[in-house]
């Protein structure tokens, strides 16, 4: 526990060391021993989960500093793209099944307990709803509340070694931090029950195939490629690329019918045209910027 505690002091110093970089601003408020380590790099945003003696199981503590980042996240005008990683090679072995054997309540301290039955994710923010997209960068193990939270993102990247699974199944432990509302939006209800009902691994490569991971990577990019992704999404016009994602999550989980699904993307994307899709379409007739499909304007300068 010493050794731990100094390799979390000594983290803590490089980031404090970093701050006030031209480049890079790192946030250097500590959080509760570092259990959940934030860092912005131009505008993305990225939070880490910082328990690798627990191969990053979230416990009740970790999962109120993850829903504090990720308020920070929200909160930060210059942020555009979050990212979320787990250290030291895995993403999140779930909630932390040694705390919960002690009983540990599922409860937020800031509200009423009556009132923190159903909104509280034992996971932290895996039930709030972001303004901006976050990537998951996962390796090592996503499973059980784990592979909720990386439902939670937007995209998902992952080493091929990765291994994906409800491994809660076995110790009957709930899905309670929207994995039964995610999976099957985002894998279909047939794939999901198959995943849920018997909890069995998969790996990189079948949950790519079932659309449940975006990219995988060679072992150790998945980050790399993750904040690569987010300064590119950072860089196109960002009233746009917010208004498309509402529309595609209200189509995808709140429409009740797809005219309404339709009149919501109209009324949503309606105030965009005479702003940035006019300025675009100039960029693209006049300065020929985009031609051939070409995507070089919009790839993020390198940083020195």
């Amino acid at each position: 526990m010493a050794a731990l505690r100094l390799q979390r002091l000594a983290c803590v110093l490089r980031l404090t060391s970093n701050c006030g970089d031209a480049l890079t601003f790192r946030l250097c408020s500590s959080t509760s021993a570092e259990l959940v380590q934030t860092e912005r790099r131009g505008s993305v945003f990225l939070i880490c989960i910082n328990r690798p003696e627990r191969r990053n199981a979230v416990s009740n503590e970790t999962g109120r500093e993850l829903k504090k980042a990720f308020h920070a996240f929200q909160d930060d005008v210059n942020a555009r793209v979050g990212v979320l990683y787990g250290a030291d090679g895995v993403f999140c072995a779930g909630y932390d099944l040694k705390e919960l054997s002690k009983g540990a309540e599922f409860t937020d301290p800031d509200v009423g307990q009556k009132e923190s039955l159903v909104p509280y994710a034992p996971m932290g923010p895996s039930k709030m709803m972001f303004t901006k997209p976050v990537i998951a960068a996962i390796n090592g193990y996503a499973v059980a509340g784990g592979m909720e939270l990386a439902m939670m993102c937007d995209l998902r990247v992952a080493d091929r070694s990765t291994t994906f699974g409800i491994f809660c199944r076995r110790f009957g432990v709930p899905l309670v931090d929207g994995g039964t509302v995610r999976l099957p939006a985002l894998i279909g209800l047939s794939r999901a029950l198959d995943l849920i009902l018997t909890g069995r691994p998969i790996s990189a490569t079948e949950a790519e195939s079932y659309g449940l991971v975006n990219r995988v990577v060679p072992d150790g990019t998945a980050l790399d490629h993750a904040i690569e992704m987010a300064r590119q999404i950072s860089e196109f016009p960002q009233e746009c690329m917010l208004a498309d994602r509402r529309s595609a999550y209200h189509s995808t989980y709140d429409s009740p019918t797809m005219s309404e699904a339709f009149q919501y993307e109209h009324e949503n994307g309606k105030p965009i045209i005479f702003g940035e899709s006019v300025f675009g379409a100039r960029r693209f007739a006049v300065d020929k910027v985009g031609k051939s499909g070409s995507f070089n304007e919009f790839k993020p300068e390198e940083s020195s």
